[in-house]
């Protein structure tokens, strides 16, 4: 099975938390990325891995032509992708590969490509 998704652009995890106290929530703009993540999964009516190991590659669209880390942008995907029900947990995924991809005006984007895992090397 393979799903390709093409999501809103993703919170940093510089932004994806605030913390008040001793206690860490998700911020408003994590909020806003796992509903329109979990939106876009009912609507197209994506089945789930279940339990099943998953390989994920995401491509980042940012939103200019400034420097910015794409690995920040990778644990918030993987929650709200886990949130949205595609996979039961994110510990189920084996593989994560992350490209910069073109700028996408108007916001950014991302492309994310879920498939069943696939056997490791030393596996076969």
């Amino acid at each position: 099975m393979r799903h390709v998704l093409h999501l809103p652009y993703p919170p940093s995890i510089n932004n994806y938390w605030i913390a008040s106290g001793h206690r860490r929530f998700v911020s408003k703009r994590g909020r806003d990325f796992k509903l329109a993540v979990q939106e876009y999964v009912a609507l197209h009516q994506l089945e789930s891995f279940g339990g099943a190991g998953v390989e994920v590659d995401i491509v980042i669209r940012p939103r200019d032509a400034r420097l910015m880390d794409i690995d920040n942008s990778i644990k918030p995907i993987l929650d709200a992708l886990q949130d949205a029900g595609l996979f039961d947990n994110d510990a189920q995924v084996s593989t994560v590969t992350c490209h910069r991809g073109l700028v996408k005006k108007g916001g950014g984007g991302c492309i994310v490509i879920v498939t069943n895992e696939t056997p490791r090397i030393e596996e076969v």
